[in-house]
């Protein structure tokens, strides 16, 4: 099975840290976030990888190597100019020719990526978002009426929100919506596919999920890492087929 990291990023939000090393490479317990994400890939029978670089490209290829010690094939695919989200994959077009998973390489998750790509092939959309359910909280009251009475008031209340989790499956069929050397990101893959009547699947994942998007995220990932990975097991299902 194969899968592409989204490993370009600047990670502007998390500067003065970003000077020095990519996000990607960021230590989060006893490995970087890319290694966390490579090994429960592999755990999940994921065995060709592909990660998309751009800022600080040789940091993460010579850190990385070819994938041997994650027991995978690691290739790179280094972008000349910033292409968004998801311009990168057409630099891809000949390598992924059968159905894939594409996620962030901001993202910390102890997601089922096997059932994914297993529930991805039974949707009838070449292109499926897994999302997440999360509670933010909301700073206002709200005022519940009557009319021109006021009747209550929610103080501070806790919004439940449906979002894009930053993880996607696609068939090869999705890349032709892709345009060569052009910033594209996924938000613009699925504005054309809405334009263009194309079915959108949709995954709501239950497991832990967490977008270090800035300094207090990438404290919460310290954390969450004692939790949910520090001498975890992955569920070991390579030679699973789709």
């Amino acid at each position: 099975m194969k899968a592409v990291i989204l490993a370009g990023g600047l990670g502007e939000r998390l500067r003065p840290l970003t000077r020095a090393i990519p996000k990607a490479l960021f230590p989060i317990g006893e490995k970087s976030l890319l290694e966390i994400q490579i090994t429960r890939l592999a755990g999940n029978g994921f065995d060709e990888i592909f990660i998309a670089t751009n800022y600080k490209s040789q940091y993460i290829e010579t850190f990385m190597g070819d994938g041997r010690r994650f027991g995978v094939s690691i290739q790179y695919s280094r972008e000349m100019q910033p292409l968004g989200t998801c311009g990168p994959l057409s630099l891809l077009r000949r390598q992924l020719d059968e159905p894939f998973v594409v996620m962030n390489g901001d993202i910390l998750t102890t997601m089922d990526f096997a059932r994914f790509a297993r529930d991805g092939c039974s949707q009838d959309a070449d292109f499926v978002i897994a999302t997440k359910n999360i509670r933010t909280p909301f700073n206002f009251g709200s005022v519940k009426t009557e009319g021109n009475r006021i009747v209550g008031v929610d103080e501070k209340p806790d919004l439940q929100i449906e979002i894009v989790g930053g993880i996607y499956f696609m068939r090869p069929a999705v890349l032709e919506l892709i345009p060569d050397d052009q910033f594209f990101g996924m938000n613009h893959l699925i504005a054309r596919m809405l334009q263009e009547n194309r079915a959108i699947g949709r995954y709501v994942m239950e497991e832990f999920w967490l977008d270090i998007g800035n300094i207090n995220d990438y404290n919460e990932a310290e954390s969450a890492y004692q939790t949910h990975f520090e001498g975890a097991p992955v569920r070991d299902v390579a030679g699973t087929a789709l």
